[in-house]
């Protein structure tokens, strides 16, 4: 059957006529709305930017951080966490001018956290790992040793403990609480030198809705590639 040329329907032969805008930008908006989809729902890369879980993430380690486990359940002890900077939810350190989420978003975005001040401590994300969970009561001793529930909790991981002086007492702070419901207690496996909940103003405890993920997985350097465990 042959096509009626005066027939006033489309014509499927004819051309497509597309906004040039559209050829250009909708690639480019696909392509950034599908990353910050996955970066925000997945998983993300992140490095290490201190010595604060030494001696098993080095500096410059890159990691991956996936954000699926925690939709169906509570972060467990010992695995290792990515969180939001207590600058963010600590109430003695929130400030009145915290900036937005949309700032913080920005900012995460590769070089765009270089631009000079667009940078924010509540920005920050601080990694380090989950020692007791909600309901758990917890002492950390000077060295930085930890028991829950009453029995020391085995952490082979850790191997750089607090010095003690001659009256058995460190520069460390020591903690004996009840960890809340819906929040964990996280340290540093480098118990000498990390800033973690022992140093918090506002209390040691990191709320679960804080919790930007679980790194499980060293993708840099090649030698050091594969899974994190718990």
């Amino acid at each position: 059957m042959q096509h009626d040329p005066s027939s006033s329907g489309p014509d499927p032969s004819a051309p497509s006529r597309s906004h040039p805008f559209w050829d250009f930008w909708g690639p480019v908006l696909f392509t950034l709305a599908l990353y910050f989809g996955i970066r925000h729902f997945v998983a993300e890369a992140r490095f290490i930017p201190s010595g604060s879980m030494l001696p098993g993430l080095q500096i410059q380690d890159r990691l991956l951080v996936e954000k699926l486990t925690y939709g169906g359940r509570s972060p467990q002890r010992g695995e290792i966490v990515v969180f939001n900077s207590p600058h963010a939810f600590d109430p003695a350190l929130k400030s009145a001018g915290s900036p937005s989420a949309l700032r913080c978003a920005l900012v995460s975005f590769p070089l765009v956290g270089l631009i000079p001040g667009l940078g924010h401590p509540a920005c920050d994300a601080y990694i380090k790992r989950v020692v007791a969970v909600g309901g758990d009561r917890v002492v950390v001793n000077p060295r930085g040793e930890v028991s829950v529930n009453g029995k020391a909790l085995n952490e082979p991981y850790v191997t750089k403990f607090c010095p003690l002086d001659d009256q058995g007492m460190s520069l460390c702070r020591t903690l004996n609480v009840t960890v809340p419901e819906g929040h964990v207690l996280a340290l540093g496996d480098n118990r000498s030198n990390s800033w973690d909940g022992r140093y918090w103003p506002g209390g040691p405890f990191l709320p679960e809705d804080q919790i930007i993920g679980r790194a499980f997985w060293r993708f840099w350097p090649l030698n050091r590639l594969g899974s994190l465990g718990s």
